[in-house]
């Protein structure tokens, strides 16, 4: 069994569809249930029941699922290790500002814990960069939140947080138990500024153009609104400071937290940081 094909079978197993397997490993979906069948008359036994109910793991499939984890996080590692013998371990981590996620600091952890003599970089940005310098080519993986352009980029969805409009704590509209964004359409949004990523710039301006204070950071979110009355949005879990409040926007898509990486990177950190983070976030 090659490493690859017990890849694309890992790939499989966790998307259980054969379509969104194949887009995350980007390749043509033929191509891989040729590779998936190929590995099953080596094995001797199928790995996947399918029907037109979907695809389900087989009882042989679940057994090797385990394994192939377990082989491929091994396989890994062993990069990792010749890596760092060879003084080249090093892994650029770009994270959006002002993050105080406590999943972040589980991942800081657990990375650490798993690969000790990697040196970490990590490079911080404003809001107005949600690749955290991936584009530019300035650090290997993004910890951020989406939505941007993915051009030549891989995305891992890690969590989705609800948000809400963030309002001075004594805006009429602050006594409301939710909001839609048209509740907001005659008032100043903050925003940002001018070649910001348009599809952030939407999703953070509720979906529609906005008028209002150009900002940059999260702490001139929250002065926006504390001096000029502005609203905006932000996450509906986050303390907003005194004087300010956050009233749940109930027609607005949850913001995603991702990691987002180069389109076609095998750099084996990284895609143990991606494994890493996606457990951080789950507990």
């Amino acid at each position: 069994m090659e490493l690859r094909t017990l890849r694309y079978f890992v790939a499989v197993a966790e998307e259980l569809h054969f379509g969104r397997a194949a887009s995350r490993l980007h390749m043509s979906q033929p191509a891989l249930s040729r590779a998936i069948k190929q590995l099953e008359s080596e094995v001797g036994a199928a790995l996947f029941d399918r029907s037109s109910a979907g695809v389900a793991l087989t009882p042989v499939g679940t057994v090797l699922l385990d394994e192939a984890r377990a082989l491929l996080d091994r396989a890994d590692r062993v990069r990792v290790r010749v890596a760092a013998a060879a003084g080249a371990a090093t892994l650029t981590v770009g994270i959006l500002g002002d993050s105080t996620d406590p999943a972040a600091t589980r991942l800081a952890g657990a990375y650490r814990r798993r690969h000790p003599d990697v040196e970490v970089r990590v490079r911080e940005t404003d809001l107005t960069d949600p690749t955290c310098g991936l584009h530019a080519g300035l650090v290997d993986v993004a910890l951020t939140r989406g939505p941007f352009d993915g051009t030549g980029l891989s995305v891992k969805e890690l969590r989705a947080d609800p948000v809400g409009a963030l309002l001075r704590a004594d805006d009429p509209l602050a006594r409301r138990e939710g909001l839609k964004s048209a509740d907001l359409a005659d008032r100043r949004w903050f925003r940002f500024p001018a070649g910001t990523d348009p599809l952030w710039q939407a999703y953070w301006n509720g979906g529609e153009p906005r008028e209002g204070p150009v900002v940059r950071a999260v702490q001139e979110c929250r002065q926006a609104v504390l001096w000029n009355g502005t609203v905006g949005m932000t996450l509906l879990d986050h303390d907003p400071g005194e004087g300010l409040t956050v009233v749940p926007l109930v027609d607005m898509p949850p913001s995603r937290v991702v990691a987002a990486w180069h389109e076609g990177d095998t750099n084996p950190l990284i895609h143990s940081f991606v494994r890493i983070a996606v457990a951080a976030y789950r507990e």
